[in-house]
């Protein structure tokens, strides 16, 4: 089925050989650790990602609660009157969706869904660009396409893809969506990445965006098993990419990771973690005296052993 599809949900392989999805997720695993496919979460696709794109069927499917959250918390991001650029995807979909509701935007884009869920949005305009239909996700590519952005200038741009890692940022699987998502980019002040966890830490074969052109990127929150996702989302908060996290720390308006050392870019630092324990200091001694001053040591010795 992966090999036919490109990829496929856990609940749709327990559909189709009826039995458990924690049945089928174990199998799953292993077949992963032979080499015949790589896990996602809720689903699985081709090993390695480099050349195979998933259609828009299966990745609909794929990670569907995580992109709902990503575009509620990218929902904020846009201001009323605002002109803005949205690419092709499943997750820049929902983020359309919810774009309806913002009076006086402009939204310019590839994408016949995008185009799709703001059609009947009176106070929005669309504006589509030209090109060839390319099926597999309904979106508008090659020259025409990206003809039709030279000269565009617009606030931000909002864009998904295949993967994303610090060393390379955004990439793609296919070279005609890269080139459009390139023109995109170069048609917007700030660039903002929708990506749910598990793109974070996989590089396919065609660069969209480099790290250093991504102002922020908007994930959901890994889970705490999930290694790979929490290093890549430290490496590009350090790289100086705001990020925000849909639900982190129990916030549904998002958290950030705060950045190890000065971001590049002349934008707001990310703060540190909320809820940061704090350590007890000493009192004044010179008003305790030195008996009062020793008792205290001693009382935040034993608090922080505690």
């Amino acid at each position: 089925m992966v090999r036919a599809n490109g990829a496929v949900s856990l609940r749709e392989l327990a559909r189709v050989v009826q039995t458990s999805e924690v049945t089928v997720r174990r199998d799953v695993r292993a077949l992963e650790a032979e080499g015949l496919l790589d896990r996602r979460h809720g689903g699985a696709v081709l090993p390695g990602g480099f050349t195979r794109e998933s259609g828009f069927p299966q990745k609909s499917h794929l990670a569907t609660a995580e992109k709902t959250a990503i575009a509620d918390l990218a929902a904020n991001f846009v201001e009323e009157g605002e002109a803005i650029v949205v690419g092709a995807g499943t997750t820049t979909q929902e983020l359309a969706r919810r774009l309806a509701r913002v009076p006086g935007l402009t939204v310019v884009t590839n994408s016949l869904l995008v185009a799709q869920a703001l059609a009947h949005a009176n106070r929005v305009e669309v504006v589509m660009t030209g090109g060839t239909l390319r099926g597999s996700n309904y979106a508008l590519v090659g020259s025409g396409a990206e003809q039709s952005l030279q000269g565009l200038r617009v606030s931000r741009a909002f864009l998904s893809g295949s993967g994303l890692t610090a060393e390379r940022g955004l990439s793609t699987s296919n070279m005609l969506s890269a080139s459009v998502d390139r023109a995109l980019v170069q048609a917007a002040s700030e660039v903002v990445v929708l990506a749910d966890h598990t793109k974070l830490g996989t590089d396919t074969m065609f660069q969209t965006v480099p790290t250093d052109v991504i102002t922020r990127l908007v994930t959901d929150d890994p889970p705490a098993h999930d290694d790979r996702a929490q290093t890549e989302l430290q490496a590009l908060a350090d790289q100086g990419v705001q990020i925000a996290v849909a639900g982190a720390s129990g916030n549904p308006g998002g958290d950030e990771v705060p950045a190890r050392r000065q971001q590049r870019r002349d934008v707001a630092l990310p703060g540190p973690r909320r809820g940061a324990p704090s350590g007890p200091g000493l009192r004044n001694a010179g008003v305790l005296g030195e008996a009062g001053a020793e008792r205290e040591r001693a009382r935040v010795a034993d608090l922080r052993r505690r």
